[in-house]
């Protein structure tokens, strides 16, 4: 069996790409592997196939996962068929192609690992604020953010005012008695007055759209129907208005992204040149 591994892989290496997929299905079938799927002469082997269903799933899923990709193998291959008849000769040749391919993909791979190897990714608050404050322009919103407390009660229900007032309090024991009354009354209640939520977010948290949901604040309180006999209710404790500049702890995980991608540039750069140098050095590379 060995041996005839060994020659088969032989084999494949002299032969054309086009002659591989009839040799591929000739080793399928050698090894008693089921074909599920055929193009012409080349078959698609259920090995192949379980290859790319994860285990665990539904078995409805895995169906419809097995559905689409026999298709998509078969449209890749008879595309594969039209093109070959089709195109000219010098069309079908993408030597140049491939090799600017693996030429950019193995740069890639290789800088990756430069930089998993050297990236600094400890970042203080000094170098946030920093960053933050030299540019003021990059935060500015183009919606408002809000600290809120929100519920969803359902309409009429008597217990709707006494927590809107006291969700509304100062008073922290107030606020307490809030979240306690709406473990009862409330289908949802939720306390996000320790962190910035965007428009966005509360809209989907409404059920309703951003517009909508704006255009129903009075005062600090927010509320609207969810349009299946609930209301939403929100006490904004605090907002930065569309236009401003967010406030830096929301932005801070936005300013780490920036300053690590910049480190990652400053690598990649670092690395070109020092290539370039070193290669100049040793007269591997001049221009001639």
């Amino acid at each position: 069996m060995k041996k005839f591994i060994l020659a088969f892989l032989v084999l494949v290496a002299a032969v054309s790409c086009e002659e591989f997929g009839r040799l591929r299905s000739s080793v399928g079938e050698f090894f008693g592997d089921e074909a599920v799927a055929r193009v012409g002469k080349e078959k698609l082997y259920r090995s192949t196939l379980e290859g790319y269903i994860p285990d665990g799933i539904a078995p409805e899923d895995s169906a419809a996962m097995a559905s689409q990709f026999i298709k998509s193998w078969a449209t890749d291959r008879l595309f594969l068929e039209v093109a070959e008849a089709e195109l000219s000769k010098s069309e079908m040749d993408v030597s140049k192609e491939l090799e600017e391919y693996r030429i950019s993909l193995l740069k890639y791979r290789f800088e990756q690992h430069y930089i998993n190897e050297r990236l600094d990714t400890s970042i203080t608050p000094a170098e946030i604020r920093h960053y933050y404050e030299e540019n003021p322009d990059k935060f500015i919103l183009d919606a408002p953010l809000f600290k809120v407390r929100y519920m969803l009660i359902p309409k009429g229900s008597a217990a709707k005012d006494k927590i809107k007032k006291k969700m509304s309090s100062d008073n922290v024991e107030e606020v307490i008695e809030a979240d306690s009354m709406a473990v009862s009354a409330a289908i949802r209640y939720v306390d996000c007055t320790d962190r910035w939520t965007d428009l966005q977010t509360l809209s989907l948290e409404s059920g309703s759209d951003p517009a909508t949901l704006l255009s129903s604040m009075k005062k600090s309180f927010i509320e609207v129907p969810d349009g299946q006999g609930n209301i939403f209710v929100a006490y904004v404790a605090d907002m930065v208005k569309k236009g401003s500049p967010a406030p830096i702890e929301y932005s801070a995980e936005k300013i780490k992204d920036i300053i690590l991608s910049a480190r990652k540039r400053e690598l990649v750069s670092g690395l070109e040149r020092d290539l370039l140098k070193d290669a100049q050095t040793k007269e591997i590379f001049e221009i001639l």
